[in-house]
Order: C-alpha cells, then sequence, then structure tokens
C-alpha cells in the first residue's frame, strides 16, 4: 500500500516555515508498512489544492495532508476536497456544537467565521480533534481502475495533528492495509554510518547491495562527508524484517571494515568518545581552521567532560581557550612552529592521553604550508604524528570534513591499539 503526503500553506511554499509534519509522517507510516511514494506541498491556491488533491488519489492508495483546515479565508482544504470529490459542503450540527462548547470552556464567544470548521463535504467523516477547533476529514476520493483512494486531511498544528493521527487516522491505516494486503505489513530501518572514502569508492566495495529490486534495499546517502547506507526491510513482523537486515548489515561491516564506524545517528565524535571511555583515556583538541567543529562536536558526545576535556580554537595566531580553565598556548602560530608541537602543548596543559590537531587551512599568508595541504597531528601513548592532506572540495563541505578527518586519525590509532591488547590477552591466556 502506498502514501502520498501533503503539506498546505503559502508558509511553506515561500521557505518561511519548516515543514516537520510531513517528516513525522513519512516516518509514522514506515514504521507500519506502508511505502511513502510522493510528499507535495502546495501553498494557498484553491485551484492548485485541488490538483494536488486529485493528482494524489490517481496514484496513492492513502492520502495524509496537514494544514489548510482553520476558520479564515485562505484556509482551503473543505472546499478542496469538495471540489475534488464533486460533492458539496454540508454543516455537520453536532461539530459545530463541539466547537461552541470548546469556546464557551475558555470563556470566549465564538466567532461566526469558526462555523465554516463544521463544514464538511457530502459523505466524508469528521475526524475529532481534541485539543483544537479544526476538526480532519476523512474521505474517499475515486480514481479509475481501482478503490477510492482514502484521504484524511489533518491541522497544520503539530500537536494537533498528532494526537489525531494516533487515535483516529492511525487505527484507519492499518484496517486499510489489512483490507489491501489481507495482512498487515512491518518496514524497519536500520542505517550504518561510514567514513574514510568517497561515495562511489564505497559503492564498488559492495557486492550488487545497491540495487532497487533487492530486498532488503539498500539506500546510500552523503551528508558532509558522512556516507549513510540505510537497509529497509518489509516484512509481516518486527523480527522477520530483522531476520532480513542482520544478513545484509553483516555483509557490508565485513566488505567495509573500519570504514563503519557506528549506526543510527551516530558521528564519529560518539564513537571516539566510546572508544576512550572503553580505554579509560582523555582527549584534547587543537583546531585551526575548522572553526571549532571538534571542539563543538565532542562537547556534545561527552556532556559531562569525562574524556573530552578541552581544547584551543586558534584563528589568525590569536588563541581562544575552549576550556575556561586552561592556559594558553605560549606560541600558537603553526607558520612558526609544527602543528605537533601545539598538539603535545595542549596534551600537556589539558593532562590528557590524547590530543588531535587540524592545523590551518592553506592561505597565502601562511608561507610554510604546502600549496593545497592541510595538516593533521595526534599526539599520543604511542608517540605523535603528523601528516599532510589534500584540501579539495566544496567550501561548504570542507571544514566538517578536515575536522572529521582528524577524529577519523584518531578512531583508526584507537582501534589499532584495542586490538593490539586483545591480542597480548588472548596470547598471555
Amino acid at each position: 500500500m502506498q502514501a502520498e503526503l501533503i503539506a498546505i500553506g503559502d508558509e511553506l511554499t515561500s521557505g518561511q516555515r519548516l515543514d516537520t509534519n510531513t517528516r513525522w509522517l513519512a516516518q509514522q507510516l514506515e514504521e507500519h508498512g506502508v511505502t511513502v511514494a510522493f510528499h507535495t506541498t502546495v501553498g494557498d491556491d484553491l485551484a492548485a489544492n485541488v490538483a494536488a488533491f486529485r493528482a494524489a488519489a490517481a496514484r496513492a492508495d492513502v492520502v495524509v495532508s496537514t494544514g489548510g483546515l482553520g476558520p479564515t479565508a485562505d484556509d482551503l482544504t473543505r472546499p478542496a476536497l469538495a471540489a475534488a470529490s464533486g460533492e458539496q459542503l454540508v454543516l455537520d450540527p453536532a461539530v459545530l456544537e463541539h466547537i461552541r462548547q470548546l469556546f464557551a470552556r475558555r470563556q470566549r464567544k465564538m466567532p461566526e467565521r469558526n462555523a465554516v470548521q463544521a463544514m464538511f463535504p457530502r459523505g466524508s467523516q469528521p475526524i475529532a480533534n481534541p485539543h483544537g477547533t479544526a476538526p480532519g476529514i476523512a474521505i474517499g476520493l475515486a480514481r479509475p481502475g481501482g478503490r477510492p483512494a482514502r484521504v484524511f486531511a489533518l491541522p497544520g498544528v503539530p500537536a494537533e495533528m498528532v494526537a489525531m493521527w494516533e487515535h483516529s487516522v492511525l487505527p484507519a491505516v492499518l484496517q486499510l492495509q489489512t483490507s489491501h494486503a489481507g495482512a498487515a505489513r512491518c518496514i524497519r530501518n536500520y542505517t550504518l554510518r561510514c567514513f574514510g572514502v568517497g561515495e562511489s569508492e564505497l559503492e564498488a566495495m559492495l557486492p550488487d547491495l545497491i540495487r532497487r529490486d533487492r530486498q532488503p534495499r539498500v539506500g546510500i546517502t552523503v551528508s558532509r562527508a558522512t556516507i549513510t547506507l540505510r537497509i529497509t526491510a518489509t516484512g509481516a513482523t518486527p523480527e522477520a524484517c530483522q531476520q532480513m537486515i542482520d544478513p545484509t548489515a553483516a555483509i557490508i561491516r565485513a566488505c567495509l571494515g573500519d570504514l563503519v564506524y557506528g549506526q543510527g545517528d551516530d558521528e564519529l565524535q560518539d564513537a571516539v568518545v566510546r572508544l576512550l571511555d572503553r580505554a579509560r583515556q582523555t582527549l584534547a583538541s587543537v583546531e585551526y581552521g575548522p572553526g571549532g567543529l571538534l571542539a563543538h562536536g565532542l562537547s556534545v558526545a561527552d556532556p559531562d567532560g569525562r574524556i573530552y576535556r578541552g581544547g584551543w580554537i586558534l584563528r589568525d595566531s590569536k588563541p581562544a581557550g575552549h576550556h575556561p580553565t586552561a592556559p594558553l598556548p605560549d606560541a600558537a602560530d603553526p607558520a612558526r612552529e609544527s602543528l605537533a608541537a601545539i598538539a603535545e602543548q595542549a596534551q600537556a596543559r589539558f593532562a590528557t592521553d590524547w590530543c588531535v590537531a587540524v592545523g590551518p587551512f592553506p592561505s597565502a599568508d601562511s608561507p610554510r604550508q604546502p600549496a593545497g595541504q592541510f595538516q593533521l597531528a595526534l599526539v599520543g601513548p604511542p608517540g605523535t604524528w603528523q601528516q599532510s592532506l589534500p584540501f579539495a572540495g566544496h567550501p561548504d563541505v570542507l571544514p566538517a570534513r578536515t575536522a572529521k578527518q582528524g577524529l577519523d586519525l584518531l578512531r583508526h590509532q584507537l582501534l589499532k591499539m584495542q586490538r593490539q591488547v586483545s591480542s597480548d590477552t588472548r596470547v598471555g591466556s
């Protein structure tokens, strides 16, 4: 069973407000086995709304809209559904009385304009709104060659929409799903997060997994240099879905190895903090270029400060202490001394086991910086490393990617040490 989501309002089409309702509803539908095939956003125009509902009904079994159910002249969902269904709007006295009583409980007189919220296309059913004056509308819209599409129109206010979805719409969708397929389906998603190679290179490492007709499906997306692999399984139960997901996840991990650093919403800093916590070690940072991305990410990943003890954010040779009690470096210009030397100072001043440092971005006023290169440095129990890496790519991605490259250098060293400890333990036993 396929669904389409329609978000209604000029504030959405103009970009003045972010549409969070569609994202939430899509997640709800997918979790309950309904494939969301289309997202539509339409402004406050009657003809456009009618066209949107007709198009959605022609290609989806379930349509859920949000917005356009208020009492003002630009709220057009009611007349749009009436026109799309070819039915007249009629007054529902019970709903009108409910709206009047709602105003009375708030010790306010109901404006006559609010009576329009009790108007429904003939043959439709109201969807109760326990928290507001805008009831929803449930209606069937005919489509050629198949059973009618079921349309559920909900208000745009998220708190009202969520309650109506849970109490009324979701049970109706599940019932429809059973009548369509004979049994309810379940859709489960599982994500793996990767860093260290490009998207096409990573895809080439996988044995024909990124194929649209595969079950379970594997999708690949990239955001700020992090690659996400999303495994989607459809089955009768959550357990059945998981049984399909597990072998595919195992294949991906076997093919990609340490390129996979986490799952779900994990970021690289989360993986690094977990490894440091397991080793009972601490970390400081130095960054001259990423603008505090390292410090911010590590602080979020370790809000109590048990692992990440702070760092220096250096800009234009003027150091700023990320940790209020930490003394500043004696010299903080990588053009005059190596990034590794500054990292060693930070490690000593913050009294940590490790310090990761990201060096200055290439610029005309940094004569010692190799053209098109930036520096990474790492100080830890095994010693000190410094290396140059290419500084190339889209300007919007470069700061995040360079910060992540510093974290990834530390992550690989921690994994190497962890495996060495495990090997020594096995030999000793």
